[in-house]
């Protein structure tokens, strides 16, 4: 059911019930006369109940009515700007919950240390971590589930804002007795004939293969999976070659087998590592300090789980 009223209209019938008059109301509230005259008086219409008795140069007086109407319009105005001063001490300050998305393949290597420094930073706030693909993140986000991603700069929509942290490049994975580990780096041409251990992710599967076709020929995939770890392990029992963009400070894949992880070379995109949120003209504090946090994290410490500071 429709409201049959306006906090405006409130606050002029509380005005006029507290001065009396129209006229010293007006002064108060810094209104003209006639528009708060003819705001009580569609307000009376609209509730269909007398809140006032006029007194021909005397003044105004609540009836019995209105003065209960008057009474709970008090409490509403309280209440509402009781709001007002929730919502700034929500956008000042860096307390109270947050709950933070990371892509899948990106949560296990940064989510956890993140929330531990940003915790230790803020005893006040309370982090829920999720993960999922990209898009579990956007819906995430979009049904305000979350309040912030840490994803890729992949297939990001307009209505979603991307802070770039960090350039990933892309990796080799190969086992440590492959005949290429002892190679400085490797070029797409030099897996042309090499067995490939795809990571079907999507975001990550269609990122990986548009490398080949851009290099003019299909890999020769023998194995996929959805699973980071399986691939690792895949790759370290000599299974295929892997593609990453998180080259981790560990090369030991779940199983215990060594892993060797070269930098590919050539005409070939990185990804970029970001916080997403919604398009937004205000930022709470929380959320504002939780980005503050992870750009200063980066500078100083690199990102959590790399091989080496970024």
């Amino acid at each position: 059911m429709p409201l049959r009223f306006s906090f405006r209209q409130l606050e002029y019938l509380v005005a006029v019930g507290e001065a009396g008059t129209i006229a010293l109301a007006a002064q108060r509230v810094n209104v003209s006369s006639p528009s708060i005259s003819s705001a009580i008086s569609q307000l009376e219409t609209d509730l269909g109940l007398q809140l006032f008795v006029r007194h021909h140069a005397q003044g105004l007086t609540l009836t019995p009515g209105g003065r209960r109407v008057f009474n709970e319009a008090k409490q509403i105005l309280f209440s509402a700007n009781g709001l007002n001063d929730l919502a700034n001490t929500i956008v000042e300050t860096a307390r109270g919950p947050i709950s933070v998305g990371a892509l899948s393949t990106v949560a296990p290597v940064v989510s956890a240390q993140l929330r531990r420094s940003f915790e230790a930073g803020f005893p006040d706030a309370l982090v829920t971590l999720k993960e999922g693909s990209q898009a579990d993140l956007l819906r995430m986000l979009g049904q305000a589930e979350i309040d912030v991603a840490i994803t890729y700069d992949i297939e990001i929509p307009k209505d979603v804002a991307f802070e770039a942290l960090v350039s990933l490049p892309p990796y080799v994975m190969l086992a440590a007795d492959h005949a290429k580990a002892k190679q400085a780096s490797l070029s797409l041409a030099d897996l042309q004939d090499e067995p490939m251990v795809l990571l079907d992710l999507p975001i990550s599967r269609e990122y990986f293969l548009s490398m080949f076709q851009h290099a003019g020929f299909r890999p020769n995939i023998t194995e996929r999976t959805a699973d980071m770890f399986m691939a690792r392990s895949l790759v370290a029992n000599g299974f295929g070659f892997g593609l990453v963009n998180m080259r981790t400070r560990s090369d030991i894949a779940p199983d215990g087998e060594r892993l060797v992880i070269l930098p590919l070379t050539g005409a070939v995109r990185p990804v970029v590592l970001g916080l997403a949120t919604k398009q937004s003209a205000h930022r709470s504090g929380i959320v504002q300090a939780f980005f503050t946090h992870v750009q200063d994290h980066l500078q100083t410490q690199g990102l959590p789980g790399m091989h080496v500071p970024l």
